[in-house]
């Protein structure tokens, strides 16, 4: 049996795939969601987090980059495709809410451009604030009215670890559906990443100069990281309504795969986590491989 890796689906260095595979997907779900709106949403977002937007720098986080935003929006369409198949729907312009808030919730860690201390890792603690507001100054650069504001906002609000959702105020049932399908995508898009691991090292020094001292050094994060999978994983389940569950109903009808492999890139990443940790006179770092990471890190802290 061919042991199919979810990193293998999609080229997820590649925007342009990832975009291609999208597109594909929202019309399997929502054939009147209008592709160029989505494509021109897209296409701005690669914009701003390459430095093109004149008052906003580009992306200076490693951690919380590029790549993070466009696996959260596949991950995003995916679980729309899923709750489609469970008989779930929105509407088209939903749809569209739901997605510019993928490709944004992550804005309010770019800076402005005549901000020069340091780096966009400084906001972790109000970025989703950031994000917000970002939003509601350029929404219709992404395809917004001004009616939908508050729903895309309500919906990046969800991404905040740290929010008591009870306490958001929805417009609606359906955008807090939404939402915590966002809040669900988030999560799923950084810990199933197949360079996860080797990013906590880029995670640990976003934290250090935001002065989130959780964290004694790379390796207390990554010890602490086992709890952070249960802790997600509660989330998920208890505050998120199990919308993680539809990511199943997505492969079965996109790939023919019965299973979530998401949850199968989770599982074999925490695996391998634990069996690093717990190797005797071996530093974990020197098992973390991919993508050259680690020799990245090494090169910019140490």
């Amino acid at each position: 049996m061919v042991d199919i890796q979810l990193a293998n689906l999609v080229q997820m260095e590649s925007p342009q795939a990832v975009l291609d595979e999208a597109i594909t997907v929202v019309a399997l779900f929502s054939a009147d969601t209008d592709p160029l709106a989505i494509r021109s949403a897209f296409d701005q977002t690669v914009s701003l987090y390459q430095g093109d937007w004149e008052h906003t720098k580009g992306c200076n986080t490693d951690y919380h980059d590029l790549k993070h935003v466009t696996d959260c929006f596949l991950a995003m369409v995916r679980l729309f495709h899923g709750a489609g198949q469970t008989g779930v729907y929105f509407s088209p312009r939903q749809v569209h809410q739901g997605l510019v808030a993928a490709l944004l919730h992550d804005a309010g860690y770019l800076q402005n451009s005549d901000d020069g201390e340091g780096t966009g890792a400084k906001y972790t603690s109000c970025h989703v604030r950031r994000s917000m507001d970002f939003l509601q100054q350029h929404f219709a650069a992404f395809g917004l009215l001004e009616s939908e504001i508050h729903a895309s906002m309500a919906m990046i609000h969800c991404t905040d670890l740290n929010c008591d959702l009870a306490s958001v105020p929805f417009p609606d049932k359906g955008i807090e559906q939404i939402g915590k399908m966002l809040a669900t995508a988030d999560i799923l898009a950084q810990m199933a990443d197949r360079t996860y691991l080797e990013k906590l090292l880029f995670l640990f020094y976003e934290l250090d100069e935001a002065r989130i001292d959780d964290y004694a050094d790379e390796l207390d994060l990554m010890h602490q990281s086992k709890d952070f999978y249960i802790r997600m994983a509660d989330r998920c389940e208890t505050q998120l309504s199990s919308s993680n569950r539809l990511m199943i109903h997505h492969f079965r009808a996109r790939w023919k795969i019965d299973e979530d492999l998401y949850q199968k890139a989770i599982d074999n990443q925490r695996a391998y986590l634990t069996n690093i940790l717990t190797a005797v006179d071996d530093d974990p770092r020197d098992r973390l491989r991919r993508s050259r990471i680690v020799e990245a890190v090494k090169i910019k802290y140490c």
